[in-house]
């Protein structure tokens, strides 16, 4: 009995030798295979594209609720400091254009994975790293002002004490 279980198992795993290879059905050279209609995987590859496409309907696009309320939400408008975000990432921007990420800004030496990025957009070698050394356009003064003002908010106590 172990013995017909043995040989079902060699029967069913037996490697079998694959049958003759079929030519592409476009003549194009290749071997082609069944799963691909006898074509070869370029041969097939064009076919489907020229197949228009069927399988997927056309959805329509989903509206999402809109909510109004009677009253207007207020718009706070900054200038100053949008205009100076908007300078400094328009310099970045040009930096990061001209130059390739892996070398520095300022020797033009091969860098790879051990630059160093600046605030300013730059990437640079070891001995360009310090922002007094490459001439660093960001501004660090303001950028500490500015966090040290958003991290301690000012506090006052209520001038009239409530009752």
């Amino acid at each position: 009995m172990a013995q017909e279980s043995w040989k079902k198992e060699a029967e069913e795993t037996e490697l079998r030798a694959p049958e003759a290879p079929v030519l592409c059905a476009n003549n194009c050279g290749f071997y082609g295979s069944a799963v691909t209609n006898n074509m070869c995987s370029k041969c097939y590859r064009d076919f489907i594209k020229q197949q228009p496409v069927l399988s997927q309907p056309a959805r329509p696009a989903e509206k999402s609720p809109i909510i109004e309320s009677s009253s207007p939400l207020p718009l706070e408008v900054v200038t100053a400091e949008t205009s100076t975000i908007a300078t400094q990432v328009s310099s970045a921007e040009d930096l990061k254009g001209k130059m390739p990420a892996n070398r520095c800004s300022m020797c033009r030496k091969k860098v790879g994975l051990t630059g160093f990025q600046c605030r300013c957009g730059g990437t640079y070698c070891s001995l360009h790293r310090y922002s007094e050394i490459h001439e660093c356009s960001f501004d660090y003064k303001s950028s500490g002002r500015a966090a040290i003002a958003k991290g301690n908010p000012v506090v006052k106590a209520d001038k009239i004490d409530k009752i």
